[in-house]
């Protein structure tokens, strides 16, 4: 298993950690009230292996089937916990982690017509911004502090409008591929 893989699977054993952090209540004497800023900590280094994972695997041609695979579901099985548990707390309304997660299964939904047509689709800018928008959201509702409330509310607002126009751009970019070749297909 190469490093962008093993950087792809620690994401994933990292999410149980976080999840347990984000919903045990704080009554251990080790971490106590910390229970938020440790369940931040492992958000970040999750969301940083994301970023390496990628970027070592394209810089030295170490791209696998099984970090094609992985990698997208890992993405998405770190954010979904996170906009549950956010949800569960009562810090995200459950329509946002709704339109998130629905918006996630269009997506893998359409990347497994283009990878069954044969076709790669790359990621946009869009769901690049959308991407960053949803970690900083998601980061700065853990902690969720009365200081920034109003910085958390506005970010929490362009996470949600940039899931739907990358949702949309995705959509519009690939019709060809999800209405078939002739259009007739649905």
């Amino acid at each position: 298993m190469n490093i962008p893989n093993k950087l792809t699977m620690l994401r994933v054993l990292l999410i149980p950690f976080f999840v347990f952090f984000m919903l045990v209540p704080p009554v251990r004497p080790i971490f106590g009230a910390a229970d938020p800023w440790v369940a931040l900590a492992l958000f970040i280094i999750a969301s940083v292996t994301d970023l390496l994972d990628g970027k070592i695997a394209r810089k030295y041609n170490l791209v696998t089937n099984f970090g094609k695979l992985m990698d997208p579901l890992a993405d998405k099985l770190l954010v979904s916990s996170a906009l549950i548990c956010l949800t569960y707390q009562g810090t995200l309304e459950a329509w946002i982690a709704i339109v998130i997660i629905a918006r996630e299964f269009i997506i893998s939904g359409v990347r497994q017509l283009a990878i069954e047509a044969g076709v790669v689709i790359s990621a946009s800018y869009w769901g690049k911004f959308k991407t960053v928008f949803q970690m900083i959201m998601v980061g700065m509702m853990i902690v969720n502090l009365e200081v920034l409330m109003p910085l958390q509310v506005v970010i929490k607002w362009v996470a949600v409008a940039l899931t739907l126009i990358s949702l949309v751009d995705y959509l519009i970019k690939n019709r060809s591929l999800i209405l078939g070749k002739n259009g007739n297909d649905i």
